[in-house]
């Protein structure tokens, strides 16, 4: 019998009302409702794209299930240690150098200097910053930050790790880099992939979910998935 790694319950996620809400095509009183009625299985060892238009709830559920925010009702189940590719470099802090944002990062999720000691050479080798590691991350560049947060989540240890178009970024040689480093570091693990890349999900996902307005339309073969979410967007283009 599969081990179940997540597992989402009639998850409903809202938000208060905004002026940006208003044009929202899901609401009501409570406020804008960014998923409705989410449930789905991940098993232990999964490979799971979600897939769907802009707003249609795959951010928010990542962060659903990493815990940085909750849900407004249901429940959501995770057994392992999870780590996210999510908004990648969003929690550095500018003042300080990227090395030391590593081992603040690296305590963050949960490792000991000593755990930080022994990897930090290959997460500023693989992050290919080389002098620029000891110069504070205010002068970095997007790509530069994105590079080194890829590179700190990529070499934690976790049985879960979730991915929000992180290899949407960088130049072609370096997204290159980041799927075969995707596909070899995380083999094996439970993996929760948003990309629009068609390509991408193909190389690292196993099975996908289509999302529609913050709810799942769709659960399957990633082929079929995929398959499922181009005739959807066919059908909204003709509908327009």
């Amino acid at each position: 019998m599969n081990e179940v790694a997540i597992k989402v319950d009639n998850v409903r996620k809202s938000f208060p009302e905004s002026p940006l809400s208003y044009f929202s095509r899901k609401k009501n009183g409570n406020g804008h409702v960014t998923l409705d009625n989410v449930s789905l299985t991940i098993n232990k060892g999964d490979s799971v794209a979600i897939l769907g238009d802009n707003g249609s709830g795959k951010s928010t559920l990542l962060k659903l299930i990493l815990g940085v925010t909750a849900p407004t009702n249901g429940n959501i189940t995770v057994n392992g240690k999870i780590g996210g590719l999510i908004e990648l470099g969003a929690g550095f802090h500018k003042e300080l150098t990227g090395r030391e944002n590593i081992y603040i990062n690296g305590v963050v999720l949960g490792l000991k200097e000593k755990q930080i000691d022994d990897i930090i050479n290959d997460i500023i080798d693989f992050s290919e910053l080389g002098k620029h590691i000891d110069k504070p991350v205010k002068n970095y560049s997007s790509g530069m930050r994105i590079r080194l947060g890829f590179s700190i989540a990529l070499h934690v240890e976790s049985d879960i790790v979730l991915l929000d178009e992180v290899l949407a970024v960088g130049d072609k040689r370096f997204r290159e880099k980041a799927l075969k480093a995707v596909k070899g570091y995380l083999k094996g693990k439970t993996i929760v992939f948003v990309s629009h890349s068609k390509d991408q999900v193909k190389q690292v996902c196993d099975k996908g979910v289509v999302l529609d307005q913050g709810e799942v339309v769709y659960q399957g073969d990633i082929k079929e998935a995929i398959k499922f979410y181009e005739e959807q967007v066919k059908q909204k283009v003709v509908m327009k």
